[in-house]
């Protein structure tokens, strides 16, 4: 099924941030922070992996990964979908199933046995690949796969992350110096906002998750992480 219709970007982002609250995804503590594999220190985590076991939010939300790219890259950019190890596979089977194309996946690194393979699938040399993952902070594992398949001869001048943190310079620098367009529906900031809208959490709370968005390596040094994010 090819997804046709295009809702309003804002609209979008507001439903999904209300799709990850609903299906409790997202966690909010200021208290006890968690703390990513990068070392950083976050009140803020978010798990869109859920999404998954919801049929009605999944399908919605592959709707306006769609709508998206069509809009924004165009109708007949690409031959096929890939989607990286481990939680972008399934996301790239449910999009390549709504664009009508092939769909890959990559691994962090060859296999190391059988044919020692990093890509699974068919991809044919010269293929533009649209590469899905269900987040990205940064954009580094996303790159990782976006390295392999160049490597293998494949060409990407995209990528789409249902999620995007969209609070750290270093992300937007790296997809600039990639030569990818990053495409996708919501951040923080769409998922905060209706965290204040339905008052789900006191003020403190809500005052410090938006003090990590501000300025995130600064909130994480103040709470024993890192200071500086590696690319």
């Amino acid at each position: 099924m090819i997804q046709t219709t295009f809702p309003d970007r804002a609209v979008m982002a507001e439903l999904l941030a209300k799709m990850l609250w609903e299906i409790k995804a997202v966690h909010f503590n200021a208290e006890t922070p968690y703390k990513y594999a990068s070392g950083i220190m976050s009140p803020v985590y978010i798990d869109c992996r859920k999404l998954l076991s919801f049929p009605r939010i999944r399908s919605t939300v592959m709707d306006f990964a769609a709508s998206s790219l069509l809009r924004d890259a165009g109708f007949e950019q690409f031959d096929c979908i890939a989607g990286g190890e481990t939680a972008g596979i399934p996301f790239a089977a449910l999009l390549a199933d709504r664009l009508g194309l092939p769909m890959i996946y990559v691994r962090k690194k060859p296999k190391g046995h059988g044919r020692n393979a990093q890509i699974e699938g068919e991809m044919k040399d010269g293929a533009r690949v649209l590469v899905i993952e269900d987040l990205t902070t940064a954009g580094g594992s996303m790159f990782t796969f976006i390295d392999a398949i160049r490597a293998a001869g494949g060409v990407v001048d995209h990528g789409i992350a249902l999620f995007f943190y969209g609070i750290f310079p270093e992300a937007h620098q790296r997809f600039e110096n990639g030569k990818v367009q990053l495409h996708y529906i919501a951040t923080w900031r769409e998922v905060l906002a209706i965290a204040r809208q339905q008052k789900l959490f006191d003020d403190r709370t809500l005052q410090e998750v938006e003090a990590f968005l501000d300025a995130p390596l600064a909130w994480s040094a103040r709470n024993g992480g890192v200071s500086e994010l590696s690319l």
